[in-house]
């Protein structure tokens, strides 16, 4: 059992946040030396000093100050679940977690979470893990939201919500003035390529076009995780094929180039979610925008 009284905690917060042992004191409706007690009540239980005391002032030791970051996080969430709870809805300024496929595009990521940086209120955390892990995050209630590249289909023990927010062309990408056509032919024989794995959609479809134009590129290097394959496309001087959001700075910037535009080829974003009830209102807001 947990040595830790959160009620003194709740008074340690208090006092960590006003300062002030005295006004303190007056606004919970406590005598100042009943709350002084409870304080050091809990620096015994939990064996530290939170507090250095200089005459009638206060400054948090550096335990203090860890205390009070965690503190303040646990009773910034008490009253979340007091709302969640008694109003029966996430409150608007609820923290939205967000889980993210650790290989996907950053600047698609950045793009969808837009509203949320540009916002001085919103409050969110990021968590990057595979496919399976997004999937158990979101089952288990960890996690409001995932995007992932991968359709996620449902089954009778669990109902997915699988939204598609976007199709990105996918595109031959290069250092500029190759003088490259815009389109497979003789000029691309003989050149070096940094392309997606083979258990990948976007590079079935690449080798099938390839093969098509009699095309045997040269591998040097292969990559299934697109930040990655953004650095290998900016620093290898192949060329790469790769969706045109990944490198959209490089392309504005003009270290890079894009050449042609595969066919029929396309990298899909998805937003996935579960059947909940309580759903966070922002949530709701950036799903709308792709609607």
């Amino acid at each position: 059992m947990s040595r830790l009284n959160y009620h003194h905690l709740y008074y340690f917060w208090q006092v960590a946040k006003n300062g002030n042992l005295s006004r303190t004191a007056d606004q919970l409706h406590v005598a100042q030396s009943a709350l002084s007690s409870q304080i050091r009540q809990l620096e015994d239980s939990l064996k530290v000093q939170l507090f250095d005391r200089t005459g009638r002032q206060l400054q948090l030791t550096e335990s203090g100050h860890q205390a009070l970051r965690i503190a303040e996080e646990i009773f910034t969430r008490g009253n979340e679940l007091e709302k969640l709870l008694l109003e029966g809805h996430q409150p608007e300024d609820a923290i939205v977690r967000i889980g993210t496929l650790a290989t996907m595009s950053r600047n698609f990521i950045e793009a969808f979470i837009g509203p949320l940086i540009d916002s001085e209120h919103d409050r969110y955390s990021l968590t990057s893990m595979s496919q399976t892990g997004l999937l158990n995050a979101l089952a288990n209630h960890q996690i409001d939201l995932a995007l992932t590249n991968a359709e996620v289909q449902g089954s009778g023990r669990q109902i997915w919500h699988c939204q598609l927010l976007d199709s990105q062309p996918v595109s031959v990408i290069g250092p500029p003035d190759q003088q490259l056509p815009g389109r497979l032919g003789p000029e691309y024989i003989g050149r070096r390529w940094v392309l997606p794995p083979t258990s990948s959609t976007i590079r079935t479809a690449f080798d099938a076009l390839a093969a098509q134009h009699q095309l045997e590129p040269e591998v040097q290097a292969e990559a299934d995780d697109m930040p990655m394959l953004r650095l290998l496309a900016r620093d290898s001087g192949a060329l790469a094929v790769i969706p045109h959001v990944v490198v959209r700075d490089e392309l504005a910037s003009g270290l890079l180039c894009q050449y042609l535009t595969l066919p029929n080829v396309f990298e899909n974003f998805y937003a996935v979610s579960i059947q909940r009830q309580l759903v966070h209102p922002r949530v709701r807001s950036l799903l709308a925008r792709y609607t």
